[in-house]
């Protein structure tokens, strides 16, 4: 049989790992950063009906500029954004993809703030642009000083804040952003995909669209809207910004189902985000109790907490997975993470991770 080595790959692609994630079937699921509460059946409902209507016109191609989704993401995003300046795709990894290709590419590079989220190494290696991974602070906390300090000395061509950070969790001021956004010539995208969960009246990078347009804020629906299996990501951007994604999407990338399904969450979005407060109140459990057992869990403003002082990783994840408990391993010595799930799979994490606590001899 053929092995990847015998095809003539890209050079630039040899020996690299495509992303992914254990996927195993267990009672208590918290190593993606999923939404573990279900869609409410009321939504739902709503969802399939508008699903059923659209199944009937399949014949036709979707409306390629989706634009009713984008009206309806603009009025739930207010900040006074209009549909010019919406984007949507299949999930918010496929929006950084558009925006790697039309801003980045071979002779360009992207900077991130390592470590991040594992996808934007990849997206920018599958585009041909070159990888630059920038320290962060202590405690993974990234400052003003820090952040252009990196932009003077790289100079990148994208620049990509994650805000909270995935896999760390942590916050990441306006402050800062306002600085990188001053500070860089290229794309800044700052990737909100955790923004529904920062504490209540954390200001969102948005506020800084009217003065910066080469600021680029993704969000999806997968996390707070609970809607990961839909594959909706969107951006709130300059039109021009817009514009240019157009040069390198697909044609009438966003199927019609994908659009009826999206419409039918963000119209009972009041509703679809009455379980953040809950999730929320989870994840600051989780950090205390961990806290308590001599863990030290970093600071969160997501539906996860990474935490440290674990003396094995490896198998205390194996040791949890035994249970039925799956959390995820990152690759940050000593090192777990696990998602805020409901107050149940929270127990049982809890009192499965007690076994191991570095005050259990105390």
């Amino acid at each position: 049989m053929t092995s990847l080595d015998d095809l003539p790959i890209r050079d630039d692609l040899r020996g690299k790992s495509p992303y992914g994630a254990p996927q195993e079937v267990v009672p208590v699921a918290l190593n993606v950063n999923e939404n573990t509460h279900p869609i409410p059946e009321a939504v739902a409902h709503d969802i399939v009906a508008r699903i059923a209507a659209a199944v009937i016109g399949l014949n036709r191609y979707p409306d390629r500029e989706f634009t009713e989704l984008r009206d309806a993401l603009a009025a739930y995003l207010g900040h006074g954004l209009v549909r010019e300046q919406l984007w949507a795709a299949n999930g918010s990894n496929e929006v950084l993809q558009h925006l790697l290709q039309a801003f980045g590419g071979p002779g360009r590079t992207a900077l991130g703030f390592a470590p991040t989220y594992s996808m934007y190494s990849l997206l920018a290696s599958g585009t041909g642009t070159a990888w630059i991974a920038a320290p962060r602070d202590e405690e993974f906390e990234l400052s003003p000083d820090t952040a252009v300090r990196a932009i003077r000395e790289h100079d990148p061509d994208l620049v990509l804040l994650c805000a909270p950070n995935n896999p760390t969790g942590t916050p990441l001021s306006l402050e800062t952003i306002r600085a990188v956004a001053d500070a860089a010539h290229g794309i800044v995208i700052v990737d909100e995909a955790y923004h529904e969960f920062a504490d209540p009246g954390t200001p969102s990078a948005l506020e800084l669209l009217p003065d910066h347009p080469r600021l680029v804020v993704s969000r999806t629906m997968s996390k707070a809207f609970a809607f990961a299996g839909a594959r909706v990501g969107y951006l709130a951007a300059d039109p021009a910004v817009v514009d240019a994604l157009r040069l390198v999407r697909l044609p009438y990338h966003l199927s019609a189902l994908t659009q009826a399904a999206a419409l039918g969450a963000l119209a009972h979005s009041d509703l679809m985000l009455g379980m953040v407060d809950e999730i929320r109140g989870q994840r600051e459990r989780i950090s205390a109790e961990l806290s308590r057992l001599g863990f030290h869990p970093y600071r969160s403003g997501s539906n996860f907490v990474l935490f440290g002082g674990v003396d094995d990783p490896h198998a205390v994840f194996e040791a949890l997975l035994a249970r039925g408990i799956l959390i995820r391993e990152i690759g940050l010595p000593n090192t777990l993470r696990v998602t805020a799930g409901t107050e149940i799979e929270t127990t049982a994490f809890l009192e499965a991770i007690a076994a191991f606590a570095p005050n259990r001899h105390g």
